[in-house]
């Protein structure tokens, strides 16, 4: 009766989490598309990553499990690529800023892109639950793909055309207004399982 009562607590508690992280995912979009139209900015920025990141991690369903005690976030970078080596630093930074990613306590790491096999041995390793892919990793896609399917990790992508490719989650600005992207087919195929509800606000390729 009693471990009844407490997982009947836990999952309220996890429904009214939900329910917040929904609220400000929407509030998050809403505000930066009337920043954006002003500044016009042509990029979804490090900062509003990192956040959407953090909330979207609590509608998968599998998230947890995957994380442990503590999320693990690769940030990928190619060698000799000045903008990719900025864009880790800038997101490392805006993920250290946040207290928790996916209701849990996390720590970042940089590693610098070898070849998609090591990649995914060091995911499998470290015991990933993130991998950020920075600019100029976008002809490795293909490959990254293949050798992240049957690994249970969420990947996200700096380039949004990286998603449609293979990579599971990231964002694009559309008319001046942030847009989440999803790859359905390779998200169930790294065990990422994200609830209907926040669905709804992305764009889905199936």
């Amino acid at each position: 009766m009693f471990e009844r009562h407490r997982k009947a607590r836990r999952h309220r508690k996890g429904a009214a989490w939900r329910f917040v992280s929904l609220s400000l995912i929407c509030s998050l979009l809403a505000v930066f598309s009337a920043r954006s139209s002003l500044a016009g900015s042509a990029v979804v920025p490090a900062d509003l990553q990192a956040e959407l990141l953090s909330k979207l991690a609590t509608y998968d369903r599998n998230f947890p499990a995957r994380a442990g005690s503590t999320v693990s976030v690769l940030i990928v970078t190619k060698a000799g690529n000045a903008r990719s080596s900025l864009t880790a630093a800038v997101m490392k930074s805006e993920l250290a800023k946040l207290e928790r990613i996916g209701g849990l306590p996390h720590r970042e790491s940089l590693v610098t892109f070898e070849s998609a096999g090591a990649l995914a041995k060091r995911c499998r390793a470290d015991g990933a639950a993130i991998v950020y892919l920075t600019p100029g990793l976008e002809d490795h896609v293909p490959e990254i793909q293949k050798a992240l399917t049957g690994v249970n990790v969420l990947s996200v992508s700096a380039a949004p055309e990286s998603v449609s490719a293979g990579i599971v989650l990231g964002f694009e600005l559309v008319s001046g207004r942030p847009r989440i992207l999803l790859n359905l087919a390779q998200a169930k195929r790294q065990n990422v399982n994200f609830r209907a509800d926040v669905l709804k606000l992305m764009k889905v390729y199936r």
